[in-house]
């Protein structure tokens, strides 16, 4: 007899699989067997897992880095070492010492905060990839929920530190994301998203909408503010995050582009899951700058700034209006 290769699957592309291939594929069994047992859990996957108003398969996504978990531990030991080194750099010079007191009032409204809308993205990625039908979005949406899981640590790491700085620094961060106006516009979204379980609307309102939004919004232009306020550190470290949220925004346009080629009808939810998220996650972004000690024109251009990149990537996708 002869045996068959461990991935005899793959066999028909008559060349040796990536290790990304063999890692990924045929990872989930209910799309096919359905489940064994008619379990809640089993009823709950079919209802807004396989029954979502977003068809397909998804069997030809790949994700654009072909990341499996030797791949993703590499990268992330070199960039976890490169944020270790600053934040033992920035307790060793005592650069913070070197902060205005009105930067750190600025930090002090909106980094310790910053922890509870990046845990409800980490929530919020798992549930996605657990609900994927796909298992090639699994694994991509079980490594995003490791990124957010780094992006809490690192937040978390630089508010204490701060505290070194400034007794109390954060201390009422629970308090400001409960009851603070400008926090409650993006915290009833989230809450929102939390509770909604149909895979296509979760996917699309979190990748699409909320995440880079906000990804666009703390990562890339509060750290510019950071370092015109002279906090080198803070910049750094979104530095380092950026790149975990450009991969996670190619994955994520790759997922759509597949569901299009797929069934180009699936254009119309997408659209309409678009055009349900974004007013309310738009109407919380100038109550968020408002909290960052610019003037109005300022924070009109920040924030004018997070909707034209929005509004490209739909357009690029075929998803604007």
């Amino acid at each position: 007899m002869t045996g068959q290769r461990s991935y005899w699957h793959l066999q028909s592309r008559g060349r040796v699989p990536q290790p990304y291939e063999i890692a990924t594929s045929l990872l989930l069994y209910h799309r096919e067997l359905g489940f064994a047992l008619p379990t809640p859990a089993a009823r709950w996957m079919q209802r807004y897992g396989l029954e979502s108003p977003l068809r397909g398969t998804l069997r030809e996504f790949q994700d654009p880095r072909l990341t499996t978990y030797a791949r993703y531990v590499e990268l992330q030991a070199a960039r976890e070492s490169f944020v270790e080194q600053l934040l033992q750099a920035a307790e060793q010079s005592g650069e913070d010492r070197a902060l205005s007191s009105a930067w750190l009032d600025v930090l002090g409204a909106v980094l310790p905060v910053l922890r509870y809308p990046s845990h409800a993205l980490h929530m919020l990625v798992a549930y996605v990839a657990h609900l994927a039908p796909e298992g090639r979005v699994v694994v991509a949406g079980a490594f995003q929920a490791a990124d957010e899981l780094r992006r809490l640590q690192h937040w978390a790491y630089r508010m204490r530190q701060l505290q070194e700085l400034r007794a109390g620094f954060g201390e009422a961060a629970r308090e400001q994301w409960q009851s603070h106006p400008a926090w409650q516009p993006l915290r009833r979204v989230l809450e929102q998203l939390l509770v909604t379980y149909d895979f296509g609307e979760s996917f699309t309102a979190l990748q699409l909408v909320v995440k880079p939004a906000l990804d666009e919004l703390y990562v890339v232009q509060f750290a510019a503010l950071a370092l015109e306020r002279g906090d080198r550190l803070f910049a750094s470290l979104a530095q380092a995050l950026e790149a975990d949220c450009r991969w996670q925004r190619a994955w994520s346009d790759e997922l759509v582009r597949v569901a299009l080629r797929e069934h180009p009808e699936n254009q119309a939810p997408l659209r309409d899951w678009v055009a349900r998220w974004w007013p309310p996650l738009q109407a919380a972004l100038p109550p968020l700058v408002g909290l960052w000690g610019l003037n109005s024109e300022q924070a009109r251009e920040q924030v004018t700034l997070v909707e034209t990149k929005c509004r490209a990537r739909w357009g690029a996708l075929g998803l604007g209006s």
